[in-house]
């Protein structure tokens, strides 16, 4: 599955979207936003009700995720987000699943990988497969294959060979951290970050030379920065993500089994034409590959 997304962008084809309403409420979960609400925008596709998952709310998929994500989770606020990749996933599992709701909570990103992020029945949010997540959680098989990729501020002359002698910045608990201070071993301390927000600030600021992030990330970032930041570069590490659940849950064999169904029937390939190329605004087949 390497690169298949990333290389099926430019070919992107746009498909007809099907509205099926949208019932935004909010509630709270430690603190955090949240909204219930339907399908949102998204197509939903195959046999509603074919497979069977126990959630915690009968008729509900509780969500948790460090939202919004651009791309992967439209929207300004956790209300607003009506559409992207992994939120439309979430859609077709839970229409395949004969659920009619989604409870989409926030959550940080580190508190998620923690475990500290409180009940839920699973997650989406770009978060990679690694053995030590897998102490502590489930995954479903692999939905997407993702690079790093290298943030600078426009015009900065970081290049592949000076990179290292860099200020770099990553987000926390991400395995782009991982990346850099286990593989990269930069010669300055890595500075880091609660979100990418922050991450990306600090790069357009000048307070880092570089940031390195899951490039479908950074991409999304960088095309909403008018131009102060860049992607300039990325290394391929061999990651992949996948849908995040409770350790020993009923449902990781059933949420493999329709990822697996939404691959092979070329939903994810389409969402990730229709919602990441938009994000992205560029084709990352075209990023320099950098090797170690």
């Amino acid at each position: 599955m390497k690169k298949q997304i990333l290389a099926g962008l430019a070919l992107a084809a746009s498909a007809g979207l099907l509205l099926t309403g949208c019932s935004a409420g909010s509630n709270s979960s430690s603190g955090a936003d949240a909204a219930t609400k339907s399908y949102g925008d998204c197509d939903v596709s195959g046999k509603k009700g074919e497979f069977t998952l126990k959630t915690l709310t009968e008729g509900q998929l509780t969500v948790k995720a460090d939202l919004p994500s651009k791309g992967w989770y439209n929207g300004d606020t956790v209300n607003s987000i009506k559409d992207g990749v992994d939120f439309c996933i979430l859609a077709n599992i839970a229409y395949r699943s004969g659920i009619d709701k989604i409870d989409l909570q926030n959550a940080s990103f580190d508190g998620l990988i923690a475990g500290k992020a409180g009940d839920m029945d699973l997650t989406l949010n770009q978060i990679t497969i690694t053995d030590e997540r897998a102490k502590i959680f489930d995954f479903s098989e692999p939905y997407y294959s993702s690079t790093v990729g290298v943030v600078v501020k426009k015009g900065s002359d970081i290049d592949a060979d000076s990179l290292r002698d860099a200020k770099i910045g990553v987000k926390q608990g991400t395995t782009e951290q991982l990346f850099v201070e286990q593989t990269l071993k930069p010669s300055q301390q890595v500075s880091v970050f609660p979100g990418d927000p922050e991450l990306d600030a600090a790069v357009a600021a000048g307070q880092i030379d570089a940031a390195v992030q899951d490039l479908s990330v950074a991409l999304g970032s960088t095309s909403a920065s008018n131009g102060a930041i860049e992607v300039i570069g990325q290394y391929d590490s061999g990651q992949n993500m996948g849908v995040l659940l409770p350790k020993d849950s009923p449902n990781t064999a059933v949420v493999s089994e329709i990822i697996a169904q939404m691959k092979q029937d070329g939903t994810i390939d389409e969402l990730a034409s229709k919602y990441l190329s938009k994000a992205y605004g560029v084709d990352p087949t075209e990023i320099p590959v950098w090797s170690l």
